[in-house]
């Protein structure tokens, strides 16, 4: 009984490494994640910033090369920030993968844990039965010797 003990340590050991793994996987997947969603920000920011330049340009002096060049930068930057929002859902899907497989490592090594704590039980259960069985074998001997 007792190599099995070892044996459904040694899987707890495993479900342990494996969970370590998944977990380094998710961080690596929200570090990603902010990142992109970082990337998004600042673009969000440049668009602002050529969006003010624009109104500045149209206030003062009309240049017309430098407000096509500025109309053309905010197009430019929607085109940049709707595929930084699809980089960002494919981040966050990245993510959402990563959450669901350290759930399912999680809970196989709850069921791992449980297994083993039942199979010690039942191993200390046995081992307890057999000590008392040498007790009463012992006193039984013991108790017949006195008689004669």
């Amino acid at each position: 009984m007792s190599k099995f003990i070892y044996r459904m340590q040694s899987i707890l050991n495993l479900k342990y490494k494996l969970e370590e793994q998944v977990k380094m996987e998710f961080a690596a997947a929200r570090m990603r994640l902010d990142e992109e969603e970082e990337k998004l920000r600042c673009l969000f920011e440049r668009k602002a910033s050529y969006e003010e330049e624009g109104r500045r340009l149209r206030g003062h002096n009309l240049n017309v090369q430098d407000i096509l060049d500025n109309k053309n930068a905010i197009l430019q930057m929607g085109d940049y920030i709707v595929n930084q929002k699809i980089e960002v859902r494919r981040a966050e899907d990245e993510l959402e993968r990563k959450r669901q497989k350290l759930q399912e490592i999680m809970q196989e090594r709850k069921v791992q844990e449980k297994l083993r704590e039942k199979a010690f039980e039942e191993f200390m259960k046995e081992e307890n039965s057999a000590e008392s069985k040498e007790v009463d074998e012992l006193t039984s001997y013991t108790y017949g010797r006195r008689r004669r």
